[in-house]
Parts: C-alpha cells; sequence; structure tokens
C-alpha cells in the first residue's frame, strides 16, 4: 500500500485512539470510505489525480449516504466516477452489504427501464446515485443478486420443533395488468433455539396448490421433526398442512381468532367487549380452565347471539394448542406475532417504496433479500428464543 494509504490509515487510528470504543462509528465510516475509494481506483485504473495510459475515467466527487453498520448508523461518502462510458460503478463493499438496498434499487430500475411510473422511479433512483440505467446492466446486475439469493432459498434445512406460517400480499404487474400477489413465508425454531427464516415463495394466491408447494420444498430440503405449527385458519394453508405436515400439533392464531370473532359478533356492544372476554380464555392457566371459561361464554351468548355462540363453540378451540406446550413456551407459539411483526411489518417498510412490482422476480427478490437480512441477524443472536430445557417446566 502507497504512503497516501498509509497516512489514511494512520489518521483513522488516531481516531480511535483519542476516542476509544466510543468513536468505533466514525472509525468505522472512515474505514469504509478508504475501502471505497480503492475500489474506485481500481475501477479506473488510476489512482487519484493519477495519468496512466490504462485510466478509463475520472473522479467525480462523492454522495453522501447514511448506512446501518453493526457500529450503527454512520455517515460515509460514497466515490462517484465519470467518463468511462456506460458501465456503472458501485462500491461492492458497499453493495455487499445492502441487500434488501439492491433489490429496491433494481425493482425500481426495473420500473424505469420498462417505462412504469417513470418519474417516481427516476427519483427513487437518484436517491442511489444512479441518473440511468439500461436494460442490460439491470439484467446484470439482478443475476449477481439472484444468484446469491437462490442460493440462500434452496440451503438445506435440519430439524425444526416449531414451525410459524404466514403469508401477505403485494402489488404486482402479471399479464399486462396489477394483481394481488401472495408472499408465503416461513420461521422455524431448531434444537439450537434460535429463530431461522427458512424459504419464502411468491404466488398469485394462497390456494392449496402454491401452500402445498411450499411446505413440499421446505421438506425437500431436509425440513423435519415437526411438532407444533403456527397460522391463521386459511383454507389453502390447512389443506396444505395436513396434507404435507398432518402429524404435527397445529395452533390457530389467538390474535386472528379474536379478530375473527369481532366480525361475527352481532352489534356494537358485544364487538366491544369480545377481545377482553376472550382473553380471559387465552391466559387462563391450565388447558382445563380455558374450556371451562369457553364453556361459561358460549353459554352466556346461546339465546342472545346464537350464530356467535356457535362459532365460538367451533373456532375457539382451534385456539387452544397451545397448552399442551410447556408453560414458558406458550407465550411465544400463542400466535403468529412472531412472523407478523418481524418479519410482515419488515417487508411492508421496505416494499412500500416499489409500490407496484413490474414482475414476479422483482417481488421475490426484494422480499429474499429481507429476509436474510432478518434470519442473519437471529443467526448472531446469542440470547435463546425458545430454551429447550423449559419443555418439562
Amino acid at each position: 500500500m502507497d504512503s497516501k494509504h498509509d497516512t489514511a490509515i494512520e489518521a483513522v487510528l488516531e481516531q480511535l485512539i483519542e476516542h476509544g470504543p466510543e468513536g468505533i462509528a466514525a472509525v468505522f465510516a472512515r474505514t469504509f470510505e478508504m475501502a471505497m475509494r480503492i475500489e474506485r481506483e481500481r475501477f479506473l485504473s488510476a489512482g487519484h489525480y493519477e495519468r496512466t495510459t490504462d485510466r478509463r475515467g475520472y473522479a467525480n466527487g462523492y454522495k453522501s449516504k447514511r448506512i446501518d453498520t453493526p457500529a450503527g448508523t454512520v455517515n460515509v461518502a460514497v466515490p462517484k466516477t465519470a467518463g468511462h462510458g456506460a458501465e456503472p460503478f458501485f462500491p461492492q463493499s458497499l453493495e455487499r452489504g445492502c441487500r434488501s438496498v439492491r433489490a429496491v434499487m433494481l425493482a425500481v430500475a426495473e420500473m424505469y427501464v420498462k417505462g412504469v411510473s417513470t418519474r417516481q422511479a427516476e427519483a427513487v433512483l437518484r436517491e442511489f446515485g444512479i441518473e440511468n440505467l439500461s436494460s442490460s446492466q439491470v439484467s446484470r446486475a439482478a443475476a449477481l443478486l439472484d444468484e446469491e439469493l437462490e442460493a440462500w432459498r434452496n440451503r438445506p434445512l435440519g430439524e425444526i420443533r416449531y414451525l410459524i406460517l404466514d403469508a401477505r400480499y403485494e402489488k404486482m404487474r402479471a399479464g399486462g395488468i396489477v394483481r394481488d400477489a401472495a408472499v408465503l413465508s416461513a420461521i422455524g425454531i431448531g434444537p439450537d433455539e434460535r429463530r431461522r427464516v427458512l424459504g419464502v415463495s411468491v404466488a398469485l394466491s394462497e390456494a392449496e396448490v402454491h401452500w402445498r408447494g411450499f411446505l413440499d420444498d421446505l421438506v425437500a430440503r431436509g425440513m423435519r421433526g415437526v411438532e407444533f405449527i403456527v397460522s391463521d385458519d386459511h383454507a389453502g394453508l390447512r389443506a396444505a398442512r395436513r396434507a404435507v405436515l398432518g402429524a404435527a400439533t397445529w395452533q390457530r392464531c389467538q390474535f386472528h381468532l379474536a379478530a375473527n370473532a369481532v366480525h361475527h359478533a352481532p352489534n356494537i356492544a358485544i364487538r366491544e367487549r369480545i377481545g377482553a372476554e376472550l382473553r380471559s380464555i387465552w391466559n387462563a392457566p391450565t388447558l382445563a380452565k380455558a374450556q371451562v371459561a369457553l364453556d361459561e361464554l358460549v353459554a352466556g351468548y346461546r339465546d342472545t347471539a346464537p350464530g356467535l355462540a356457535t362459532w365460538l363453540e367451533n373456532a375457539v378451540p382451534e385456539g387452544l394448542a397451545v397448552f399442551t406446550l410447556p408453560e414458558h413456551h406458550r407465550r411465544r407459539l400463542r400466535t403468529s406475532n412472531l412472523i407478523e411483526r418481524a418479519v410482515q411489518q419488515e417487508l411492508k417498510r421496505r416494499t412500500v417504496k416499489v409500490r407496484v412490482f413490474p414482475n414476479d422476480q422483482a417481488l421475490l427478490r426484494l422480499v429474499s433479500a429481507v429476509l436474510v437480512e432478518i434470519d442473519e441477524t437471529w443467526a448472531s443472536d446469542n440470547k435463546a428464543y425458545i430454551k429447550w430445557e423449559c419443555r418439562n417446566g
């Protein structure tokens, strides 16, 4: 490394010496900038102000960007280039650390290239420091990211004891029209006591054939040992679950059950209190006492709201399977909130910028990139999500 880079390293180390651990974020940012400047020099085949016969462009200043790092959110100066033809420059060090950002960029770029929502697409692209992209550039960038994400979606699985399933909908163009596409996802908890994102799939509906294909794929990748499943009661998912994982105990999400109960309530007064009445059942200390509380609730509505009483009698027992689990596990698995909050809300936050995806590949690319980030964060967490030693507690 030349003296210029040695001087830069010395400046970074001096900052660390002066501020200690509290200055680690700034040290990280400066080191990151140094790496990106080196990348730019290699891309241009020339150092800053260096004259060489191999030079293929020139440095064109910097663009400020906020990035999330293990040291916190930092501002970095991303180097820009110009004068080298159509091939864009984007630091690989920055690109590798931002899969979901790349996926958003590519989704919007595809919209831009296809002429969909052009004004919005151009504005978003400028946020990434990109003035324009050709269809061939989009295709090359997408291929690199897709290879990485496909490897993650097809990675081998192993023993999974608890399984949480859910779906959300996104707008997507298909056959020349905008349609709702179902994003199917699965979270598992295995012997290592950690949460894992197992997989994701994009389909045009939650029909049985799509859910069954998704579950079959998880099994084909080695998922085994599923004892307990948490999900909503969608007809397609119910049929697929029975066909593929019929031996597992099923817990109907209590949160969705309470929401369904409100829709079955015949008047405002009942709608306002039914949630609290159901919580008295969910929070019972034992299954026997929960069943007694349910019987009393059904009897109380038998005359005044017979339709609601019948629904409660048939549906609510599906939300009581969690009582078969150790007490310390019940709070985690009584609802599908684990996947709703940690996954679905994050997907919504990332997809809102695109609004309407140009195709299913763009949608699958973005949701996969987001889920990879979530999965890696969970994998690095030293705290157990479920302690198996509590199974007999």
